[in-house]
This record gives structure tokens, sequence and C-alpha cells, in this order.
């Protein structure tokens, strides 16, 4: 089957996400190893830089939603990238003057999560402006399958660097990403659409929670959105587990470690490919209630992996099984969630959906640590994977047509300007939904 094209607007917005993901999954972890390396940081700082720095910048980004909702996307974009490309630049910086603190890590990461969402969230309302509704999964499950790819060649490669180079070596490669990723944005040409302003008071009173409204005031996204959380959240939170039980449990070599995690991402360019295929032939609801289900019922099996290569084998197995699942149902996703938001209201949905999945990842992640410390890592894995199994009943029993696009409100609707013209916004995880992050 020959590739769809998109247009060259596209080619650059696709451009821009890739060097972003490949930084990405260059540095992947690379926070908790400068921690341990560079700063000899205990468990307990090591967790709380994985949990605190994404909560804390999840909470930044509440009032950023309607501010990057108000705005034209792509500047916001591009600033965004900036931004990252700032603050991870003060890391090596500091490394070499011997100024690096635990605290200078804490907030970096909390700034980068924060962007993450301001980004993800104008890159879905350009995404919506740019690719026509019938080619919106099309373009969701390239991003998808671009991030797979990423984290199956990324760490691998980032962690030769790192051994060659010294600890900061990824977090310079992942500061020029962004770097890059903003200049190919920039190449993008075309007029975009005057967003509508909102009155000050209203800003103030409603927009805020605009986007929660939204979702859960919808039958359909509401459920998917507890869904996604509870899903995300536990399977997110088994990785420090895992690595607890493997290298200090199981005496698994940090080699076999990076390789169970790295090989089974191979998974994700096979479920986002098949994706398209898949929805049409048996529709969008029916994927999200059987690849929905088929991604919960696989994490059991780590909580029976055993030592040597039969272990090793068990759980690229069990990972490579979640993968597949996951990245055929996340295009499906994200594109359900595009179809089903109108275009005014896209930014500060995302968003919320963005902060809600990362608070959902730092409560299980912090709960799982607890009974892992209470209990075992074996024994949490094990409770992470009983629960898993229920969430299939959180998916929508029943399918939602997705409704026509509402237009922009005029200035007598919204006390705001018409659009400048009446054309598409020309232009993204995005990442889609999938549960990748940067460090």
């Amino acid at each position: 089957m020959a590739r769809r094209s998109l247009g060259r607007q596209f080619g650059w917005l696709w451009a821009a996400y890739a060097v972003s993901a490949y930084g990405s999954g260059l540095a992947l972890g690379a926070f908790p190893l400068i921690a341990v390396l560079a700063l000899h940081a205990s468990p307990v700082e090591v967790s709380a830089l994985s949990a605190v720095g994404p909560a804390v910048g999840a909470l930044i980004a509440v009032p950023l939603a309607p501010w990057v909702e108000f705005r034209r996307k792509r500047p916001v974009m591009i600033a965004m990238d900036l931004s990252r490309f700032a603050v991870m630049a003060t890391i090596p910086v500091a490394y070499a003057f011997g100024w690096l603190s635990f605290v200078q890590l804490l907030v970096v990461s909390a700034v980068v999560a924060a962007a993450k969402i301001a980004f993800n969230a104008a890159s879905g309302a350009y995404l919506k402006a740019l690719v026509p509704p019938a080619d919106l999964l099309v373009a969701n499950a390239r991003f998808e399958s671009t991030n797979w790819s990423s984290l199956a060649v990324g760490p691998p490669l980032g962690g030769a660097a790192i051994g060659v180079f010294g600890p900061v070596t990824t977090v310079v490669a992942d500061a020029l990403s962004y770097l890059f990723s903003a200049l190919s944005i920039t190449a993008i040409r075309g007029a975009e659409d005057a967003p509508r302003k909102a009155e000050k008071s209203q800003l103030r009173a409603g927009e805020l929670l605009d986007g929660w409204r939204h979702i859960l005031a919808h039958p359909g996204l509401r459920t998917l959105y507890v869904n996604n959380m509870v899903v995300g959240g536990l399977i997110m939170a088994t990785e420090p587990l895992l690595a607890v039980l493997l290298l200090g449990q199981l005496g698994f070599r940090p080699w076999q470690y990076g390789l169970a995690f790295a090989a089974p991402c191979v998974g994700g360019l096979i479920g986002s490919r098949l994706a398209r295929r898949v929805v049409a032939r048996y529709g969008q609801h029916r994927v999200f209630r059987t690849v929905g289900t088929l991604r919960a019922v696989w994490l059991i099996g780590l909580a029976f992996v055993r030592p040597g290569v039969v272990g090793l084998l068990t759980v690229i197995a069990v990972e490579l099984a979640i993968i597949v699942s996951m990245s055929l149902y996340g295009p499906v996703l994200a594109t359900y969630r595009l179809e089903h938001t109108p275009r005014h209201r896209i930014a500060r949905t995302l968003s919320a959906w963005s902060i809600g999945q990362q608070a959902a990842i730092a409560v299980f992640t912090a709960l799982g640590g607890l009974l892992a410390g209470l209990t075992s890592p074996r024994t949490a894995l094990t409770v992470a994977g009983l629960l898993i199994l229920a969430s299939p009943l959180l998916l929508p029993r029943r399918e939602h047509p997705a409704p026509s696009d509402e237009p922009e409100p005029t200035t007598a609707e919204s006390g705001g300007p018409e659009p400048a013209s009446t054309e598409p916004a020309p232009a993204q995880q995005p990442l889609s939904s999938t549960t990748a992050a940067k460090p």
C-alpha cells in the first residue's frame, strides 16, 4: 500500500516531532542517571525526581491551558521548544563548572514537563486544522510509529554515549533536539487563523477548568479518560518496581535490562501501522473495547519473571504484547479526542488530559513504591497486574458518533474578534497517548 501524502506542511510538523522524539529517546532516564552518578543521590531522591518534577510540571500547566487556547498555536510550539532548549542547556553548563545540584534537576524536570503539556496541547489543535478529518488517524499513527522507533533505538545509543562521553551527553543531544524542532516548525508556511479571545473575567473564573468540563460532560471521552489514567498509571508504576526486581534481586546485567525494554518497542511499529486498517475493518468502538482489553491482560505476567534467559524472554514477551496493543490503541484514541472536541476547546481539553495522566502516573508510582517497601517488588507487581484487569470495565459501552466540528465562536458569542480568515490553520503525541516522556 502506497504511503499517503499529507503535504509538505505536515512533513515539517512530523520532522519536528521526530527530531524531538529521538532526542527524548537518547536521553530517556538521563536525570536519574545524572542524579546517581554525578550527585550521588539517594534512592528516595531519585524516586522524588521521577515523580515530583512531572507532578509540579502538571500543576504549572493548569493556567497555561487557556493561555495556549487563545493564541496562535505555531508561535506557542516554538516558544515551548525554545524554553525547553534553554532550561535543558543549563544542566551541562552547570555540570562543567561544578554547580549542578539536585534542586536544579527538579526545577528543570518541572519546567520541561509543563512545556511538554503546553506544546502537545498547541500541536493537537494545530494538527486538527492542518489535516483533513479523514487523515487524522494516518497522521496520529505516524507520530505513534515515530515515538516507538525512537524508544527502540534511542536508549541503547544513549547508554553507549554516556559510557564514552559522560553523564550529561544525552542531555545536550536532547536540548539540541528542541532547537531543531523549533526550526522545523518555523519552516511551516501559511497564515494561521487568529484564535478567539476570552474576556478577562471569563478567563479567571472558568477557562482553567473548561477542558475537564468538556471531558466529563462527554460520555465517551469521560470513560476513556478515566480508563487511560488507570491503565497508564499502573503500567508506568511497574517500571521502577521492575528495575529493582531485575537489577537488584534477580541479578540481571544493565545491558540485559536495557534490552528488555528497547527490543519490545519494535512492536510499536507494528501496532501503529495496523491502526488504520483495523479501524477501517472493525470500527473505532470495537478497537476501544477489544484492544483496550488486550493491553490490560499482559501486565500480570511480570509477576512471574525468573532469573536467567527465560526471565529475560518473559519480560520481552510481556512488554512486546503491551506495546503492540498500546501503539494500536494510541492513535485511535488521539484521533477520537480530536474528532469529539470542537476547535476552540482542543488546547484546554488536551492539557486537561495530559495533566490527569501525569498526576495518575505520579500517584500510582508513589503507591507502588510504598507497597513494594512494605512487602516486595514482586508483590507490588502482582497487585498492579491484578488491578489493571478491571480497567476494561471503564471502557465505553456504546459508540458515540463524532459531531460535525463547531465553527469558532464569532465576536457576538465570545466578545473577541472574528478570525482573520476562513481558511484552516496550517500546521502533532502527542505525543498521542503513549506514556513515553522526556527525562
